[in-house]
């Protein structure tokens, strides 16, 4: 079965809410050291179904939650990112976090371009933000290239209130601009 939530397609993604066929690719990402450092951090299957839940749930309290990347020359899943806002969070986010071996491909920007244009399609947001640890440069490097600066500092809600991140964003004025631009 799959959440509720639309499916979006990008030249090279599919984005589509996740389903239980997620889970090994899930638990295999977050097995990662790497490409979990900055998003939770190393996760055992069992947390991960937590999280799986988490933002599949997210779906239908919220109406919006990350996707599951799907690449399309593939069928692969290499990831998850999108809309995020859970109780305590530091704004309206739409975040990434893509497989280790797709690092470079550009899918980051790509997903979170047509996430963060749904998100302002469907809702009354009005700014995206981007919650990132200061130590990441390459999603750094995304937020940029998306028209991001950094907004604020937060610190995070728990299980993660540990950590100060640098919230990147733009207003929904900034970001419409950007979008008329791309057309």
């Amino acid at each position: 079965m799959t959440a509720i939530g639309p499916t979006l397609e990008t030249d090279r993604l599919i984005l589509r809410p996740p389903c239980a066929d997620d889970f090994e690719p899930w638990c295999a990402f977050m097995a990662d050291e790497q490409a979990a450092q900055y998003i939770g951090g190393l996760q055992t299957p069992s947390v991960v179904w937590r999280a799986l839940c988490s933002v599949t749930g997210a779906w239908t309290i919220s109406g919006f939650s990350m996707f599951s990347v799907i690449e399309k020359a593939t069928g692969d899943w290499v990831g998850r990112l999108g809309p995020w806002y859970p109780e305590g969070w530091p704004g309206t986010e739409v975040g990434w976090g893509i497989v280790r071996d797709r690092w470079g491909k550009g899918y980051a920007t790509e997903g979170a371009i047509a996430s963060t244009d749904w998100a302002f399609d469907n809702f009354d947001w009005h700014e995206v933000v981007h919650t990132i640890d200061p130590a990441n440069a390459a999603s750094a490097a995304v937020a940029k290239r998306l028209g991001s600066t950094i907004l604020r500092q937060a610190a995070m809600p728990a299980p993660y209130e540990h950590l100060t991140v640098d919230v990147w964003g733009q207003s929904r004025e900034a970001w419409m601009a950007r979008r008329a631009a791309r057309a």
